[in-house]
């Protein structure tokens, strides 16, 4: 213990005879500290007294020391520093150890920072040695009660500050050091700006002024905590439909924006509203709103929000503007219209190519003889070979054997004829026809009818010919004269090709289509038949295709084989000489039938404007292939051919701005 003590003491001797030699040293060249400004020192435990007989050594000041003063002052500096910044680094040590230099008159006391709001001081910060050293500021506030500022900077000021308001003057006394004095007025600078309250005035167009005071007040008081008093004020005048405002700036700045927010028109019109339809049809639209809204009305048994039922929705519609005419309250009135907007859209259009291919061979090959043989008298026997595959001709020429007198033509049929006979009027007379057949038909028809239509609409091509058929026929036979008055009734139907089409898009590019396809024609009469006789083929069924892609809805494959074979007992079986006592007639008839469909989705305006160049370039280029084919009607003249595309156009569009 006694070694320690007696060694802090060695150090505290050494330590002071460093100081003392650094005086004395200062002391003694006086033309040195004039002629080197600067200078470093590092003090480590130094008594403060001794640090002050430096400090006033290198700043001239003169310095007196309160009693109280007393202390270890350590500095450790790496730079040289000047006089007065070596000056304001002392009174930073004399803050840490809770010390205070205060000016009086030539000399500097250094007191306790306790009291030394008690003495003397400089008055503003300007005054002030440094930032540490201690001053009074008086501070004129303008626009907020200086009484209200103190319990807000009161926790800034330390414990040997002073802060107190003068409330006659609306001023603040601030005793502290100069840098927290700065901050201070730096605080009240901010907090004392001067009041921008005014009273704006904000005409309103489309809202009641009443209404949208009694909006905004009602919303305010809810935003509102507690009781804190509000810091704008709106008041109505109905005479001008205006609403005054009044309060800060941002607060009305914010007020405004709303008020403009609200102050909107309603739904073009209020309650009723005439909205113009683009695609869709206004009097089904109308209808199906109507209908919508009634069965709402019904089911909830109640009124809406904002007091109006939803039965009091009415629409109608005006089919010369194509519009709706609607009145419903406003929340319907948003409802509707959300409805309108997705039912009035342009929708897809489907161009539907139907390819009908029809193949028939028919092959006919007939071989046989018809022969009489017959003499004059009661007693003369007569024998007649009649095959009713053969034709005309049998019964004609049994009579011509009996010796009457017949029309040749009547012998006449299909093929090779020859005849063979000798007819007299004593005697035997006979008569004998020979008729060899053989027809091929090849029959090959190709059909493309196509056409367009709206998604989900159905649509109708008919390409053909009406024909007549007789129904029925009377006669009158008249009172005067026996005038007889045959009439005939009549039906005509139609023959051809009919296309019945329905598409509906989905959302993957494929298409659903309800298809009839009718294929009529007049086919050949045959025996016993009173009329023309037709051949009907007709398809009626729904299928899924991808855009653009071709399926086949069926077809008719039919192979038909009709062979005949008539003759005379016995005698038509006898070899070779049996051929002419039998009649052969074969018929081979093969058909295929095929029916194809095409769709394609057009979309927008630019895949309908590139299938239809198609089409017509197809039938202009076909009439420019044919143009120098077949008779000249008229010398140097050509025959009638469409017009180049791109004139078309051009013609639309310079009437288009003529109008």
């Amino acid at each position: 213990m006694n070694r320690q003590m007696t060694k802090s003491k060695q150090n505290f001797k050494q330590s002071t005879f460093r100081l003392l030699l650094a005086v004395a040293t200062l002391m003694l060249a006086p033309a040195a500290w004039a002629q080197q400004a600067d200078v470093t020192l590092n003090w480590k435990d130094a008594d403060i007294r001794t640090v002050v007989e430096a400090v006033s050594e290198v700043t001239g000041k003169n310095f007196i020391l309160d009693p109280r003063v007393t202390g270890k002052v350590t500095l450790l500096s790496s730079s040289t520093m000047s006089p007065d910044a070596f000056y304001a680094a002392f009174l930073s040590i004399l803050q840490v150890h809770g010390y205070v230099a205060v000016p009086s008159g030539d000399l500097i006391k250094i007191l306790p920072d306790a009291t030394a709001r008690q003495f003397a001081g400089p008055i503003g910060i300007l005054g002030a040695a440094g930032p540490d050293d201690i001053a009074t500021q008086v501070v004129q506030v303008h626009n907020v009660a200086a009484t209200e500022l103190v319990p807000i900077l009161r926790p800034l000021i330390p414990q040997y500050g002073h802060l107190v308001a003068h409330s006659g003057s609306n001023m603040l006394i601030i005793s502290d050091r100069a840098a927290n004095i700065a901050r201070i007025v730096s605080i009240i600078r901010r907090i004392d700006m001067a009041s921008d309250s005014e009273i704006e005035v904000v005409p309103l167009q489309n809202a009641s002024a009443t209404e949208i005071v009694r909006i905004i007040t009602a919303l305010t008081q809810t935003q509102r905590s507690g009781s804190a008093p509000g810091s704008t004020s709106l008041v109505a005048d109905a005479r001008t439909n205006s609403v005054l405002i009044g309060g800060d700036k941002s607060d009305r700045l914010r007020l405004r924006t709303l008020i403009a927010h609200l102050d909107t028109p309603l739904e073009a019109g209020g309650n009723t509203r005439v909205r113009y339809l683009r695609y869709a049809d206004a009097e089904e639209l109308a209808a199906k709103l109507q209908t919508h809204f009634s069965n709402r009305a019904t089911a909830a048994g109640q009124q809406t929000s904002g007091g109006a039922s939803a039965d009091s929705v009415t629409v109608w519609a005006d089919n010369q503007t194509n519009a709706i005419v609607v009145h419903a309250p406003t929340k319907m009135m948003r409802s509707l219209m959300l409805i309108v907007d997705k039912l009035d859209i342009r929708r897809a259009q489907v161009l539907v190519e139907a390819i009908i291919v029809e193949v028939t061979v028919d092959k006919t090959s007939e071989l046989g003889v018809s022969w009489a043989i017959g003499g004059k008298g009661d007693d003369a026997p007569i024998a007649i070979t009649n095959f009713p595959d053969f034709g005309p001709g049998v019964v004609q020429l049994a009579a011509a054997a009996g010796g009457d007198i017949i029309d040749p033509t009547g012998l006449i049929g299909e093929g090779l004829t020859l005849g063979v006979g000798r007819i007299s009027d004593s005697g035997v007379s006979f008569a004998a026809i020979l008729r060899a057949l053989q027809g091929d038909a090849d029959t090959n028809i190709i059909s493309t009818p196509s056409i367009v239509t709206t998604d989900n609409e159905e649509a109708t091509l008919t390409v053909g010919q009406e024909v007549p058929f007789v129904t029925g026929s009377f006669s009158n036979t008249g009172s005067v004269g026996g005038a007889v008055n045959p009439f005939q009734t009549i039906n005509r139907e139609q023959i051809g090709v009919k296309l019945t089409i329905t598409p509906q898009i989905n959302e993957t590019n494929s298409l659903v289509l309800s298809i009839s396809q009718e294929i009529s024609s007049i086919a050949q009469s045959a025996a016993g038949a009173v009329d023309l006789i037709t051949n009907q083929r007709t398809i009626e069924t729904t299928v899924i295709v991808d855009d653009g892609q071709i399926l086949v809805l069926g077809g008719l494959l039919e192979d038909a084989l009709r062979e005949s074979d008539q003759r005379v007992p016995i005698l038509g079986s006898i070899p070779l000489i049996g051929a002419l006592f039998r009649v052969r007639k074969t018929d081979k008839i093969k058909t295929n039938l095929m029916i194809f469909i095409r769709a394609t989705i057009l979309r927008d305006s630019t895949q309908t404007a590139l299938e239809t160049n198609a089409k017509y370039n197809l039938i202009r280029d076909f009439q420019r292939a044919q143009q120098d084919r077949g008779v000249q009607l008229m010398p140097n003249q050509q025959r009638p051919m469409l017009p180049p595309l791109e004139e078309t156009n051009n013609a639309d569009s310079s009437a288009a701005v003529e109008e």
